[in-house]
Parts: C-alpha cells; structure tokens; sequence
C-alpha cells in the first residue's frame, strides 16, 4: 500500500515573511491514490486579521477563528499524521513556506 496525503492551507495573506498566518489546514488520506475517508483539519487562531482579499476566498473572518487553536497547539498532532507520507500539494512552494514559519 502506497499512503499519500493531500494537503492545503488557507491564509490571512500572500507572505508569511510579513507574518501572514495559516488559518485552516485540510488533508485527505490517499492509499493506491483512493480516498480512504482518514483525514486532518483544524481551523486556526492567526491572532491578527486576514487581508481584504484572502478573506474573500476563504471566508474566515476573525471573529469565527477567535476561539480556534493556534498552530502550535495542534502542531504535535499535524507532524503526527503526515510522518513518513507523500505528501501532495497543488502550490508546494506556497503551503510549505507557511508551515515551515508556523512551525
């Protein structure tokens, strides 16, 4: 059995480098490149506002993400359950520079 995970974050920005923050992070369990229902989500506490923009794609306004876990929180969690995968990601480059910041 070959076990993938496909990953992807939303963000209050475009640059993690000016302290844009993850606020979700979804990823499915692929095995043989079928779904097999595991997955990780969490919604998070960025601690600031999302950009005009990012807001409009993702929806998340702060209010609603007051009250969620910020990353270090379910960090152990997050390494926990991609250990050791493939991991799949439409914009590489983009989601892993964000969680190389947060972590």
């Amino acid at each position: 059995m070959t076990r993938e995970l496909v990953l992807d974050t939303e963000t209050t920005g475009l640059d993690y480098e000016n302290d844009h923050r993850i606020v979700e992070i979804g990823i499915i369990e692929l095995e043989n490149h079928l779904p097999t229902g595991s997955y990780f989500h969490s919604y998070l506490n960025p601690e600031r506002d999302s950009d005009m923009r990012a807001q409009e794609v993702h929806g998340l306004t702060r209010e609603f993400l007051n009250d969620k876990p910020k990353f270090s929180e379910i960090a152990d969690k997050f390494m926990d359950y991609i250990a050791d995968s493939k991991i799949i990601i439409h914009n590489a480059s983009f989601d892993i520079g964000f969680i190389n910041a947060e972590l």
